[in-house]
């Protein structure tokens, strides 16, 4: 529950604090005094987004904090999960800079605000007049029913076979549109790989072959200049290697004189030895150069399919090609495995979906179970509001499975003596919205583990002594629950374990809204007034004081 609430340059609050009673709290006031901008800075606790537009004073930060006590509503793990701290008093706070940054705060540790919504689901549940009107949503019938029936594990279960058996269809449809858009272009891929594969790449073999073919090309002018060459190295009288041998000995007398013509006889023997080599090498190369036209051809052939391959998959390397060629070879290999993948995925997808509809059906009986007696107490309690031949009744029929299960839930309403109950949205009026709505949240109060329940003007039209049997339920509710209510009425404002109002303060240069907690005497005037008027007489006086102290 609440301990207490600052807030701190907010729209028309500039700063205001209070701490509410933990049992029923009325808060009163003029119209547009500012009590549903109370509202606003408490959404902002719960997660709720915000902007520059709401500082009252657009120099200086909005800062909105609230003081938690949570003992005893079992959220250690909540904490933990988020990595806080768990204190058994938990402070909140929002700050909003004039730049419009905004900052979450839990326990002085900085939060997101997703980690600020999942806590404050747990520790308010505010009703507003669209709340309301949301009641005549399917949807939210189906929540509410659900959280009558207290059959969390139920859903909880369904939810996790609905989640797993969406996923195995996710699974089915991509391999069977896999499969359909893969067999539009196998023939075109196996074609490809054909082409690819009956070539027979090798990795550097372009490099090879286009040396080949200079010499091919060349073999007659090479074979030509070899044999020239060869003859002045080697094989005429006068060649380079007989004119170095007979030189040889010349230095090879002399060369004990110094170690300088020792140096020179080494260098001129070495040359010799290497020009011996190099003549045998010539012969040798001279001997493999072949004029071969059939090879030209092979060879000319062989470099064009390359080149014509590498065009036609926009590259310039056969290490390329070999990829792409292995890459086709894998997609052909997974078209013919897709067969058999499918029909796993069709199997996995049969058995969840089996799983998940015999998990909805123990959902939808629990709902079954519990819709006749949630439309009797909705009824017996509109009753006592003042619908007195109010009839209700839940309507469960199938639906396509989704989260939530596989119903859809209408609350059928008739606020008159032998009509036929129709959908809620379509007859109900906005009094009968407000206690029909009031009437679930008194039901689903002690369902949930909710330390505040705050009501903004759940007495739209309603007023006597409906008004005086809605506040004695507020009462029953704020036994365990700490219930705020913000209302228009006397008879709210007299039922409350504290009353607090709202006001405007018009003596600066700005307007500003204040609250203040009443003692007695401040009570029954402002009792009187709501019912007399700013001045009241001494009927609405003794009227206001009956209301607070009524006779048992």
């Amino acid at each position: 529950m609440i301990r207490s609430l600052s807030i701190k340059n907010y729209a028309l609050i500039q700063r205001l604090e209070m701490s509410p009673s933990p049992n029923l709290n009325i808060i009163t006031g003029e119209t547009g005094a500012g009590k549903s901008i109370m509202l606003g800075a408490v959404g902002l606790l719960l997660g709720n987004r915000a902007d520059t537009k709401a500082l009252f004073s657009e120099d200086e930060k909005c800062v909105v904090e609230g003081v938690f006590d949570i003992k005893n509503y079992e959220l250690k793990g909540l904490f933990e999960a988020a990595d806080l701290d768990f204190e058994s008093e938990c402070i909140i706070r929002r700050e909003i800079s004039p730049s419009g940054k905004s900052r979450a705060f839990i326990n002085d540790t900085p939060v997101t605000l997703d980690v600020l919504k999942s806590l404050g689901v747990h520790l308010m549940d505010i009703h507003s007049q669209h709340e309301s009107l949301q009641l005549g949503n399917n949807e939210y019938q189906l929540e509410i029913l659900d959280i009558y029936a207290a059959h969390q594990e139920l859903m909880s279960q369904y939810q996790k076979a609905y989640t797993e058996f969406k996923s195995a269809e996710k699974t089915y449809s991509r391999l069977v549109n896999k499969a359909q858009e893969s067999a539009k272009d196998t023939d075109y891929k196996q074609f490809l790989y054909n082409e690819l594969a009956e070539a027979q790449l090798s990795q550097g073999e372009l490099e090879l072959l286009e040396e080949e073919l200079e010499i091919l090309e060349n073999a007659e002018e090479i074979k030509v200049n070899l044999g020239q060459l060869n003859q002045l190295m080697d094989e005429s009288e006068i060649s380079l290697i007989n004119q170095l041998q007979e030189g040889l000995p010349l230095l090879s007398s002399i060369k004990g004189f110094s170690r300088r013509l020792e140096e020179l006889f080494e260098r001129l023997n070495s040359a010799s030895i290497e020009l011996q080599d190099i003549a045998r090498e010539i012969a040798n190369e001279q001997d493999r150069v072949e004029l071969d036209p059939e090879r030209l051809q092979v060879v000319k052939e062989r470099i064009d399919l390359l080149f014509r391959l590498q065009q036609k998959h926009h590259t310039n390397e056969i290490a390329e090609l070999i990829t792409i060629r292995d890459e086709l070879s894998a997609a052909l290999e997974e078209v013919l495995n897709i067969d058999s993948e499918i029909k796993k995925a069709k199997k996995a997808l049969d058995e969840s979906q089996k799983a998940m509809l015999l998990s909805g059906k123990a959902l939808t009986a629990s709902r079954q179970k519990h819709a006749q007696p949630f439309a009797e107490a909705i009824k017996a309690l509109i009753t006592k509001l003042g619908i007195e031949n109010g009839n209700i009744s839940i309507q469960i029929t199938p639906s396509e499975p989704n989260i939530n299960g596989l119903d859809l839930v209408e609350l059928l309403f008739s606020a008159n003596k032998g009509v036929q109950p129709r959908e809620l949205k379509n007859v109900a009026s906005g009094g009968e919205f407000s206690r029909l709505i009031f009437a679930v949240k008194y039901l689903l109060a002690d369902k949930t583990a909710m330390p505040t329940i705050i009501f903004d003007e759940i007495d739209t039209g309603v007023s006597g002594e409906i008004a005086l049997q809605m506040v004695s339920m507020m009462k029953q509710m704020a036994r365990n629950h700490q219930v705020v209510s913000i209302s228009h009425l006397p008879q709210f404002a007299a039922g409350g374990d504290a009353h607090y109002f709202v006001y405007k303060d018009h003596s600066s240069d700005k307007s500003v809204s204040k609250i203040k907690k009443l003692h007695e005497e401040e009570r029954i005037l402002a009792i009187a007034q709501m019912i007399g008027g700013e001045k009241p007489g001494a009927s609405a006086m003794q009227s206001a004081k009956e209301l607070l102290n009524p006779v048992s």
